[in-house]
């Protein structure tokens, strides 16, 4: 919805002060940690997927409205959600170690493909986003 929203010139929401913590990965890493446990992993065990790319959400906006051209004028504080979690971020050591699991997308490229997919597919989204309204 960031996207497709500064796209559209609308604004964006920020929770809170922007500080809270998030681990980010790209969809194709999360996959093939999924693949690799269900191939290698052993039987009733969890396996933690992160992609060791920690940042605030204040840090993803600022990346967001740098690839969508837009400047700080299109974030709307929010009041952030009672019980909020201020860190979200999983130990994928585990994974790591038996079954070789890293993330191969940088955060930046995987964050900027994103971006790119929705300036170049709108009219796979649009639809999707009319019905939401």
């Amino acid at each position: 919805m960031f996207v497709t929203n500064l796209s559209d010139g609308l604004k964006v929401p920020l929770y809170g002060d922007g500080l809270n913590v998030r681990d980010w990965l790209h969809v194709d890493d999360h996959c093939r940690a999924i693949m690799l446990v269900l191939e290698g992993g052993r039987l009733g065990e969890i396996y933690n997927i992160g992609g060791g790319t920690e940042l605030t959400n204040h840090a993803i906006v600022d990346h967001l409205l740098e690839l969508c051209s837009s400047d700080r004028s299109m974030v709307q504080p929010v009041t952030d959600r009672l019980g909020h979690d201020r860190r979200y971020s999983v130990d994928w050591t585990k994974i790591r170690n038996e079954l070789g699991y890293h993330p191969e997308v940088p955060f930046e490229q995987g964050l900027k493909d994103t971006v790119e997919w929705y300036h170049d597919n709108e009219t796979w989204w649009r639809p999707l986003k009319n019905i939401a309204s």
